[in-house]
């Protein structure tokens, strides 16, 4: 039975919905958790299959292969990874910067826009504390998934700055946030379920292009952000694509990642077959 880790963020909530809507899935076993939990989970080799932060890849790649055509990604806004700041980008350097404990590629995403493209060094502290109260003490918190649209619909006053526009201005790419990857071993062990998996994968991308009305209505996603601001949410800044803008947007991060000393090296990508 493969194990698949399941990201508790609404922006993979479409694509979930179709694949168990849409095929058998008495053969998998669904583990759910924020991106950092799954990341050690599928490092440990406790799951199998899992959309997971870009940047788990880059630190391991020797471990995975990438799942073909798959990725939470965006083409600009991403509307759920969010810097709320109490003072203007520019006058953040030297400052500390919040992270969300939830994340991995998107604290150094934050890393590198702010050293690379504003020029800051700043430092940064993990919180899993409520923004109003961490933004008493720090000028700047980055939070991600749903406590990022949460907050962008009840925060005024505050400076908020969308990582996927600020990566986008700057490099003219989209960037891929989390990838679908398998371990190698799982590859080796499971290699007819896990392409049966990807195939049903890629399908299910359709489906829930198709049907993001009518998943809508069943995600309870919607009591908070309402129905027609979730499909606008899929529809305008989640794209689950993987083609050659995505993958030289992810070769452009894992290099500039590599610079600055984030990740050994800039890995390659290798997928599996």
């Amino acid at each position: 039975m493969l194990t698949i880790g399941r990201i508790d963020y609404a922006n993979v909530t479409p694509l979930f919905h179709a694949l168990q809507e849409h095929f058998p899935c008495a053969g998998y076993r669904f583990t759910g958790g924020v991106p950092a939990h799954l990341n050690a989970l599928l490092a440990a080799a406790e799951i199998d299959v899992c959309p997971s932060s870009s940047i788990e890849y880059a630190t391991h790649s020797e471990r995975y292969l990438i799942l073909p055509d798959l990725s939470i990604s965006s083409v600009g806004p991403v509307a759920s990874v969010l810097l709320f700041s109490r003072v203007p980008v520019e006058e953040l350097d030297g400052r500390e910067i919040l992270l969300s404990a939830e994340s991995a590629t998107s604290v150094n995403l934050l890393r590198i826009l702010l050293s690379k493209r504003f020029g800051h060094s700043c430092r940064y502290t993990v919180s899993s504390g409520p923004l109003t109260e961490a933004l008493r003490t720090s000028p700047a918190m980055l939070l991600i998934g749903d406590a990022a649209l949460r907050s962008a619909l009840s925060e005024t006053g505050l400076h908020i700055y969308d990582l996927g526009s600020l990566w986008y201005e700057w490099t003219g790419l989209p960037f891929a946030f989390a990838l679908w990857f398998c371990t190698r071993s799982a590859a080796r062990e499971r290699y007819q379920e896990v392409r049966v998996l990807a195939e049903q994968l890629v399908l299910a991308k359709g489906y829930a292009e198709r049907e993001r009305e009518l998943i809508a209505e069943a995600s309870p996603e919607a009591a908070w952000m309402g129905r027609e601001g979730l499909i606008k949410y899929w529809r305008e800044n989640i794209s689950y694509e993987l083609g050659p803008a995505q993958q030289e947007g992810l070769r452009l991060f894992y290099r500039y990642a590599a610079e600055l000393g984030l990740i050994p090296v800039a890995p390659d990508l290798h997928f599996f077959e």
